[in-house]
Protein backbone atom coordinates (compact mmCIF):
# COMPACT_ATOMS: atom_id res chain seq x y z
CA UNK A 1 0.00 0.00 0.00
CA UNK A 2 1.36 3.24 -1.50
CA UNK A 3 0.19 5.21 1.53
CA UNK A 4 1.05 2.96 4.53
CA UNK A 5 4.72 3.03 2.74
CA UNK A 6 4.60 6.96 2.88
CA UNK A 7 3.23 6.81 6.33
CA UNK A 8 6.58 5.28 7.65
CA UNK A 9 8.65 7.03 5.52
CA UNK A 10 7.29 10.40 6.88
CA UNK A 11 8.21 8.91 10.31
CA UNK A 12 11.53 7.53 9.49
CA UNK A 13 12.54 10.96 7.94
CA UNK A 14 11.32 12.59 11.24
CA UNK A 15 13.67 9.96 13.43
CA UNK A 16 16.47 10.40 11.41
CA UNK A 17 16.56 13.86 11.20
CA UNK A 18 16.30 14.21 14.41
CA UNK A 19 19.18 12.16 15.61
CA UNK A 20 21.53 13.99 13.06
CA UNK A 21 21.01 17.10 14.54
CA UNK A 22 22.06 15.57 17.78
CA UNK A 23 25.81 15.66 16.64
CA UNK A 24 25.30 18.98 14.82
CA UNK A 25 26.77 21.91 15.93
CA UNK A 26 24.80 24.00 17.89
CA UNK A 27 23.63 27.06 16.09
CA UNK A 28 19.93 28.49 15.82
CA UNK A 29 19.35 26.19 12.76
CA UNK A 30 20.48 23.22 14.03
CA UNK A 31 18.45 24.18 17.78
CA UNK A 32 14.98 24.95 15.42
CA UNK A 33 15.56 21.73 13.16
CA UNK A 34 15.36 19.52 15.71
CA UNK A 35 12.81 20.74 17.53
CA UNK A 36 10.60 20.37 14.28
CA UNK A 37 12.63 17.03 14.02
CA UNK A 38 11.59 16.51 17.40
CA UNK A 39 7.79 17.45 17.25
CA UNK A 40 7.30 15.58 14.08
CA UNK A 41 8.70 12.44 15.60
CA UNK A 42 6.58 12.81 18.36
CA UNK A 43 3.37 13.83 16.77
CA UNK A 44 4.39 10.58 13.78
CA UNK A 45 4.50 8.27 16.61
CA UNK A 46 1.43 8.90 18.17
CA UNK A 47 -0.32 9.15 14.85
CA UNK A 48 1.17 5.75 14.64
CA UNK A 49 -0.44 4.67 17.56
CA UNK A 50 -3.48 5.95 17.21
CA UNK A 51 -4.39 4.00 13.65
CA UNK A 52 -2.63 1.12 14.60
CA UNK A 53 -4.54 0.57 17.68
CA UNK A 54 -7.70 0.63 15.66
CA UNK A 55 -7.09 -2.06 13.85
CA UNK A 56 -4.59 -4.50 16.24
CA UNK A 57 -2.77 -3.85 19.39
CA UNK A 58 0.77 -1.91 18.33
CA UNK A 59 3.67 -4.03 18.73
CA UNK A 60 1.65 -7.14 19.67
CA UNK A 61 1.31 -5.69 23.01
CA UNK A 62 -2.39 -5.84 24.74
CA UNK A 63 -2.50 -2.16 25.94
CA UNK A 64 -5.62 -1.22 26.92
CA UNK A 65 -8.02 0.31 24.52
CA UNK A 66 -6.47 -0.48 21.36
CA UNK A 67 -7.54 -3.54 18.33
CA UNK A 68 -11.12 -1.50 18.94
CA UNK A 69 -12.49 -2.86 16.01
CA UNK A 70 -12.11 -6.61 17.03
CA UNK A 71 -13.32 -5.71 20.76
CA UNK A 72 -16.36 -3.84 18.97
CA UNK A 73 -16.70 -6.38 16.09
CA UNK A 74 -20.39 -7.35 17.26
CA UNK A 75 -21.32 -3.61 17.58
CA UNK A 76 -19.92 -2.46 14.64
CA UNK A 77 -21.48 -5.33 12.22
CA UNK A 78 -24.31 -4.12 14.18
CA UNK A 79 -23.93 -0.48 13.47
CA UNK A 80 -23.43 -1.29 9.70
CA UNK A 81 -26.75 -3.42 9.38
CA UNK A 82 -28.48 -0.74 11.03
CA UNK A 83 -27.36 1.77 8.40
CA UNK A 84 -28.06 -0.42 5.24
CA UNK A 85 -31.58 -1.27 6.43
CA UNK A 86 -32.78 2.31 8.11
CA UNK A 87 -30.45 4.69 5.66
CA UNK A 88 -28.34 3.38 3.14
CA UNK A 89 -30.81 0.58 1.60
CA UNK A 90 -34.23 1.59 3.74
CA UNK A 91 -37.30 0.30 2.38
CA UNK A 92 -38.81 3.32 2.01
CA UNK A 93 -35.65 4.32 -0.42
CA UNK A 94 -35.83 1.17 -2.41
CA UNK A 95 -39.92 1.38 -3.47
CA UNK A 96 -39.53 4.95 -4.12
CA UNK A 97 -36.77 4.08 -6.99
CA UNK A 98 -38.76 1.32 -7.73
CA UNK A 99 -41.59 3.86 -8.71
CA UNK A 100 -39.70 5.97 -10.58
CA UNK A 101 -38.71 3.46 -12.83
CA UNK A 102 -39.76 2.72 -16.52
CA UNK A 103 -39.73 -0.93 -15.90
CA UNK A 104 -41.18 -2.03 -19.38
CA UNK A 105 -39.41 0.64 -21.48
CA UNK A 106 -36.10 0.26 -19.29
CA UNK A 107 -36.73 -3.59 -20.63
CA UNK A 108 -37.83 -2.92 -23.96
CA UNK A 109 -34.29 -0.80 -24.42
CA UNK A 110 -32.30 -3.70 -23.27
CA UNK A 111 -34.12 -6.49 -25.59
CA UNK A 112 -33.98 -3.70 -28.18
CA UNK A 113 -29.65 -3.28 -27.77
CA UNK A 114 -29.63 -6.94 -27.55
CA UNK A 115 -31.31 -8.06 -30.48
CA UNK A 116 -29.96 -5.80 -32.45
CA UNK A 117 -26.48 -7.64 -32.09
CA UNK A 118 -26.17 -10.10 -35.06
CA UNK A 119 -23.90 -12.53 -32.45
CA UNK A 120 -26.81 -12.49 -29.98
CA UNK A 121 -29.79 -13.21 -32.61
CA UNK A 122 -27.12 -16.40 -33.97
CA UNK A 123 -27.17 -17.58 -30.49
CA UNK A 124 -30.98 -17.32 -29.41
CA UNK A 125 -31.13 -19.66 -32.66
CA UNK A 126 -28.48 -21.70 -32.04
CA UNK A 127 -30.21 -22.37 -28.50
CA UNK A 128 -33.68 -23.07 -30.24
CA UNK A 129 -32.43 -25.23 -32.34
CA UNK A 130 -30.83 -27.51 -29.96
CA UNK A 131 -33.64 -27.12 -27.57
CA UNK A 132 -35.99 -28.25 -30.56
CA UNK A 133 -33.73 -31.26 -31.77
CA UNK A 134 -33.88 -32.53 -28.02
CA UNK A 135 -37.69 -32.03 -27.13
CA UNK A 136 -39.06 -35.46 -26.80
CA UNK A 137 -42.04 -36.03 -28.92
CA UNK A 138 -42.37 -39.46 -28.52
CA UNK A 139 -43.73 -38.76 -24.69
CA UNK A 140 -45.71 -35.94 -26.52
CA UNK A 141 -47.74 -38.46 -28.48
CA UNK A 142 -49.77 -39.88 -25.37
CA UNK A 143 -50.05 -36.84 -24.15
CA UNK A 144 -51.91 -35.56 -27.14
CA UNK A 145 -53.69 -38.62 -27.58
CA UNK A 146 -55.56 -38.75 -24.31
CA UNK A 147 -56.46 -34.99 -24.69
CA UNK A 148 -57.89 -35.53 -27.95
CA UNK A 149 -59.70 -38.80 -26.20
CA UNK A 150 -60.59 -36.90 -23.26
CA UNK A 151 -62.06 -33.51 -25.68
CA UNK A 152 -64.28 -36.96 -27.52
CA UNK A 153 -65.68 -38.03 -24.88
CA UNK A 154 -66.67 -34.98 -23.09
CA UNK A 155 -67.95 -33.69 -26.78
CA UNK A 156 -71.68 -33.96 -27.43
CA UNK A 157 -71.08 -34.60 -31.47
CA UNK A 158 -75.04 -34.93 -32.14
CA UNK A 159 -75.01 -30.83 -31.03
CA UNK A 160 -71.46 -30.35 -32.58
CA UNK A 161 -72.90 -31.78 -35.32
CA UNK A 162 -75.80 -30.56 -35.95
CA UNK A 163 -74.21 -26.67 -36.02
CA UNK A 164 -72.01 -28.05 -38.61
CA UNK A 165 -74.70 -29.06 -40.62
CA UNK A 166 -77.31 -26.53 -40.65
CA UNK A 167 -74.20 -23.87 -41.03
CA UNK A 168 -72.99 -25.64 -44.46
CA UNK A 169 -76.56 -25.84 -45.62
CA UNK A 170 -76.84 -21.91 -44.68
CA UNK A 171 -73.90 -21.70 -46.96
CA UNK A 172 -75.62 -23.64 -49.29
CA UNK A 173 -72.28 -26.26 -49.19
CA UNK A 174 -75.43 -28.73 -49.70
CA UNK A 175 -76.82 -27.32 -52.77
CA UNK A 176 -73.09 -27.50 -54.22
CA UNK A 177 -71.97 -31.03 -53.12
CA UNK A 178 -75.05 -31.96 -55.24
CA UNK A 179 -74.30 -30.04 -58.19
CA UNK A 180 -70.43 -31.22 -57.38
CA UNK A 181 -71.82 -34.77 -57.46
CA UNK A 182 -74.01 -34.15 -60.49
CA UNK A 183 -71.35 -32.95 -62.41
CA UNK A 184 -69.38 -35.95 -61.70
CA UNK A 185 -72.16 -38.48 -62.82
CA UNK A 186 -72.81 -36.03 -65.72
CA UNK A 187 -69.12 -36.90 -67.51
CA UNK A 188 -69.17 -40.08 -66.64
CA UNK A 189 -71.73 -41.11 -67.97
CA UNK A 190 -71.03 -39.21 -71.12
CA UNK A 191 -68.04 -42.02 -72.03
CA UNK A 192 -67.84 -44.07 -74.35
CA UNK A 193 -67.21 -47.08 -71.82
CA UNK A 194 -69.87 -45.94 -69.82
CA UNK A 195 -72.20 -46.59 -72.54
CA UNK A 196 -71.32 -49.83 -73.59
CA UNK A 197 -71.08 -51.03 -70.18
CA UNK A 198 -74.87 -49.53 -69.62
CA UNK A 199 -75.60 -51.74 -73.02
CA UNK A 200 -74.30 -54.67 -71.72
CA UNK A 201 -76.12 -54.36 -68.18
CA UNK A 202 -78.71 -53.59 -69.94
CA UNK A 203 -79.32 -56.67 -72.33
CA UNK A 204 -77.95 -59.10 -69.90
CA UNK A 205 -80.86 -58.01 -67.45
CA UNK A 206 -83.10 -57.89 -70.28
CA UNK A 207 -82.46 -61.29 -71.22
CA UNK A 208 -83.30 -62.58 -67.63
CA UNK A 209 -86.57 -61.29 -67.71
CA UNK A 210 -89.47 -64.09 -68.34
CA UNK A 211 -93.07 -63.15 -69.52
CA UNK A 212 -96.06 -65.21 -71.53
CA UNK A 213 -98.22 -64.45 -73.64
CA UNK A 214 -98.85 -61.76 -75.87
CA UNK A 215 -96.76 -59.59 -73.52
CA UNK A 216 -94.11 -62.19 -73.83
CA UNK A 217 -94.25 -62.10 -77.49
CA UNK A 218 -93.98 -57.89 -77.70
CA UNK A 219 -91.02 -58.18 -75.68
CA UNK A 220 -88.64 -60.45 -77.11
CA UNK A 221 -89.21 -58.63 -80.15
CA UNK A 222 -88.00 -55.85 -78.64
CA UNK A 223 -85.19 -57.33 -77.65
CA UNK A 224 -84.38 -58.78 -80.05
CA UNK A 225 -84.73 -55.64 -82.31
CA UNK A 226 -82.33 -53.78 -79.53
CA UNK A 227 -78.56 -54.65 -79.52
CA UNK A 228 -76.09 -53.76 -76.50
CA UNK A 229 -75.21 -50.48 -78.18
CA UNK A 230 -78.51 -49.42 -78.73
CA UNK A 231 -79.50 -50.24 -75.31
CA UNK A 232 -76.09 -48.32 -74.18
CA UNK A 233 -76.91 -45.48 -75.99
CA UNK A 234 -80.96 -45.10 -75.10
CA UNK A 235 -79.59 -45.64 -71.52
CA UNK A 236 -77.04 -43.06 -71.60
CA UNK A 237 -79.36 -40.25 -73.34
CA UNK A 238 -81.55 -40.92 -70.39
CA UNK A 239 -78.97 -40.82 -67.80
CA UNK A 240 -77.91 -37.23 -68.98
CA UNK A 241 -81.36 -35.88 -69.65
CA UNK A 242 -82.15 -37.09 -65.75
CA UNK A 243 -78.84 -35.15 -64.54
CA UNK A 244 -79.56 -32.15 -66.85
CA UNK A 245 -83.37 -31.93 -64.77
CA UNK A 246 -81.59 -32.35 -61.91
CA UNK A 247 -79.18 -29.23 -62.41
CA UNK A 248 -81.89 -26.97 -63.44
CA UNK A 249 -82.76 -24.81 -60.47
CA UNK A 250 -86.36 -24.87 -61.48
CA UNK A 251 -86.93 -28.46 -61.55
CA UNK A 252 -89.39 -30.30 -58.87
CA UNK A 253 -86.67 -32.67 -59.15
CA UNK A 254 -83.83 -30.83 -58.00
CA UNK A 255 -85.70 -29.27 -54.56
CA UNK A 256 -87.35 -32.60 -53.89
CA UNK A 257 -83.40 -34.47 -54.00
CA UNK A 258 -82.10 -31.52 -51.41
CA UNK A 259 -85.09 -31.65 -49.42
CA UNK A 260 -84.31 -35.22 -49.17
CA UNK A 261 -80.64 -34.63 -48.42
CA UNK A 262 -81.22 -32.37 -45.55
CA UNK A 263 -84.06 -34.90 -43.96
CA UNK A 264 -81.26 -37.91 -43.93
CA UNK A 265 -78.26 -35.48 -42.76
CA UNK A 266 -80.31 -34.16 -39.59
CA UNK A 267 -81.78 -37.61 -38.95
CA UNK A 268 -78.44 -39.12 -38.93
CA UNK A 269 -77.12 -36.01 -36.81
CA UNK A 270 -80.27 -36.11 -34.72
CA UNK A 271 -79.83 -40.04 -34.07
CA UNK A 272 -78.19 -40.71 -29.99
CA UNK A 273 -77.04 -44.13 -31.69
CA UNK A 274 -75.36 -43.51 -34.38
CA UNK A 275 -73.67 -40.81 -32.94
CA UNK A 276 -72.27 -43.04 -29.90
CA UNK A 277 -70.99 -45.05 -32.57
CA UNK A 278 -69.45 -42.89 -34.43
CA UNK A 279 -67.66 -41.39 -30.52
CA UNK A 280 -66.94 -44.84 -30.05
CA UNK A 281 -65.00 -45.61 -33.70
CA UNK A 282 -63.04 -41.74 -32.85
CA UNK A 283 -61.60 -43.30 -29.86
CA UNK A 284 -61.13 -46.60 -31.08
CA UNK A 285 -59.13 -45.11 -33.84
CA UNK A 286 -57.23 -42.39 -31.99
CA UNK A 287 -55.96 -44.28 -29.31
CA UNK A 288 -54.93 -46.87 -32.05
CA UNK A 289 -51.44 -47.89 -33.03
CA UNK A 290 -51.88 -46.26 -36.31
CA UNK A 291 -52.53 -42.83 -34.87
CA UNK A 292 -50.04 -43.42 -32.70
CA UNK A 293 -47.55 -43.55 -35.32
CA UNK A 294 -49.15 -40.83 -37.29
CA UNK A 295 -48.87 -38.31 -34.35
CA UNK A 296 -45.64 -39.36 -34.43
CA UNK A 297 -44.52 -39.11 -37.59
CA UNK A 298 -46.43 -35.30 -37.91
CA UNK A 299 -44.26 -33.56 -34.74
CA UNK A 300 -40.85 -35.08 -36.68
CA UNK A 301 -41.79 -33.67 -39.85
CA UNK A 302 -42.84 -30.78 -37.76
CA UNK A 303 -39.69 -30.27 -35.49
CA UNK A 304 -37.35 -30.91 -39.08
CA UNK A 305 -39.31 -28.00 -40.22
CA UNK A 306 -38.58 -26.01 -37.59
CA UNK A 307 -34.96 -26.74 -37.58
CA UNK A 308 -34.72 -25.68 -41.15
CA UNK A 309 -36.27 -22.73 -40.79
CA UNK A 310 -33.94 -22.00 -37.48
CA UNK A 311 -31.24 -22.90 -39.61
CA UNK A 312 -31.61 -21.15 -42.39
CA UNK A 313 -32.32 -17.68 -40.72
CA UNK A 314 -29.12 -18.58 -38.37
CA UNK A 315 -27.35 -18.06 -41.88
CA UNK A 316 -29.35 -14.93 -42.78
CA UNK A 317 -28.11 -13.86 -39.26
CA UNK A 318 -31.05 -13.94 -37.77
CA UNK A 319 -33.05 -11.40 -39.95
CA UNK A 320 -36.77 -13.11 -39.45
CA UNK A 321 -35.89 -12.96 -35.57
CA UNK A 322 -35.40 -9.28 -35.40
CA UNK A 323 -38.30 -8.74 -37.38
CA UNK A 324 -40.50 -10.68 -35.10
CA UNK A 325 -39.11 -8.93 -32.50
CA UNK A 326 -39.67 -5.37 -33.92
CA UNK A 327 -43.63 -6.63 -34.76
CA UNK A 328 -44.08 -8.13 -31.73
CA UNK A 329 -42.79 -4.69 -29.99
CA UNK A 330 -45.08 -2.70 -32.86
CA UNK A 331 -47.93 -4.36 -31.91
CA UNK A 332 -47.63 -4.26 -28.32
CA UNK A 333 -46.62 -0.66 -27.67
CA UNK A 334 -50.15 0.38 -29.48
CA UNK A 335 -51.38 -1.00 -25.89
CA UNK A 336 -50.83 1.52 -23.57
CA UNK A 337 -53.48 0.30 -21.28
CA UNK A 338 -52.21 -3.72 -21.33
CA UNK A 339 -48.30 -1.80 -20.84
CA UNK A 340 -49.18 0.12 -17.73
CA UNK A 341 -51.34 -3.00 -16.62
CA UNK A 342 -48.32 -4.61 -16.60
CA UNK A 343 -45.69 -2.20 -15.73
CA UNK A 344 -47.96 -1.78 -12.23
CA UNK A 345 -47.73 -5.72 -11.86
CA UNK A 346 -44.65 -6.19 -12.18
CA UNK A 347 -43.77 -3.38 -9.67
CA UNK A 348 -46.20 -4.59 -7.50
CA UNK A 349 -44.62 -7.75 -7.33
CA UNK A 350 -41.30 -6.34 -6.78
CA UNK A 351 -41.93 -3.93 -4.27
CA UNK A 352 -43.77 -6.59 -2.36
CA UNK A 353 -40.91 -8.76 -2.58
CA UNK A 354 -38.67 -6.13 -1.25
CA UNK A 355 -40.80 -5.56 1.62
CA UNK A 356 -41.21 -9.29 2.58
CA UNK A 357 -37.23 -9.84 1.89
CA UNK A 358 -35.69 -6.76 3.13
CA UNK A 359 -34.62 -8.09 6.16
CA UNK A 360 -32.42 -10.34 4.06
CA UNK A 361 -30.19 -6.96 3.16
CA UNK A 362 -28.89 -7.30 7.25
CA UNK A 363 -28.87 -11.11 7.10
CA UNK A 364 -26.14 -11.31 4.59
CA UNK A 365 -24.34 -8.85 5.58
CA UNK A 366 -23.37 -10.19 8.91
CA UNK A 367 -23.39 -13.48 7.59
CA UNK A 368 -20.59 -12.71 5.50
CA UNK A 369 -19.12 -10.71 8.11
CA UNK A 370 -19.31 -13.67 10.62
CA UNK A 371 -17.76 -16.21 7.65
CA UNK A 372 -14.29 -13.93 8.06
CA UNK A 373 -11.95 -14.58 11.05
CA UNK A 374 -10.50 -11.54 12.60
CA UNK A 375 -7.72 -11.16 10.35
CA UNK A 376 -9.50 -11.62 7.16
CA UNK A 377 -11.47 -8.64 8.67
CA UNK A 378 -9.33 -6.09 9.50
CA UNK A 379 -6.99 -6.89 6.22
CA UNK A 380 -10.28 -5.51 4.36
CA UNK A 381 -11.29 -2.62 6.56
CA UNK A 382 -7.44 -2.13 6.13
CA UNK A 383 -7.55 -2.15 2.27
CA UNK A 384 -10.75 -0.13 2.24
CA UNK A 385 -10.13 2.98 4.65
CA UNK A 386 -6.68 2.54 5.43
CA UNK A 387 -5.29 4.66 2.79
CA UNK A 388 -7.02 7.73 4.02
CA UNK A 389 -5.65 6.78 7.93
CA UNK A 390 -2.21 6.21 6.74
CA UNK A 391 -2.52 9.75 5.28
CA UNK A 392 -2.87 11.08 9.59
CA UNK A 393 0.31 9.70 10.20
CA UNK A 394 1.73 11.84 7.26
CA UNK A 395 -0.45 14.73 8.25
CA UNK A 396 0.52 14.00 12.12
CA UNK A 397 4.31 13.75 11.17
CA UNK A 398 4.25 17.03 9.00
CA UNK A 399 2.35 19.31 11.64
CA UNK A 400 4.29 18.12 14.28
CA UNK A 401 7.26 19.09 12.46
CA UNK A 402 6.01 22.89 12.19
CA UNK A 403 4.21 23.13 15.31
CA UNK A 404 8.30 22.18 16.94
CA UNK A 405 9.62 24.81 14.66
CA UNK A 406 6.95 27.12 15.77
CA UNK A 407 7.14 26.25 19.99
CA UNK A 408 11.38 26.47 19.38
CA UNK A 409 10.95 29.88 18.17
CA UNK A 410 8.28 30.78 20.64
CA UNK A 411 11.27 29.66 23.47
CA UNK A 412 13.97 32.01 22.00
CA UNK A 413 11.65 34.92 22.55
Amino acid sequence: MRSKNLATMSLAFMACGFLITLFLPENLAVILLRGGFEAGLVGGIADWFAVTALFRHPLGLRIPHTSLLLKNRDKIIQSLITAMETELLNKESIENKLRKFGIMSMGSKLLTKFFSKKKARAQILEQLSEFVSRLPVEKAVPFLQKAASDYIREAELGVAADKIVTKLMNDGKDVAALDYALEGVSNWSGRPETKAMLGKIASEKLAEVKLGGLKGMAFQAFVGFMDADMLGEMLQGMLQSGIRDFREEDSPYREEIIREIRVALFQIVNDEARMASVKEWALNELEGEAATAFLHTQLENVRSKALSLLGEDRAAGGRKLFALYALLVRRISKEQEWIGSWEERIRASLIAFVEANHYRIGLLVKENLDSMDDASLVNMLEDKVGKDLQWIRVNGALCGFVVGLILTVVQFI
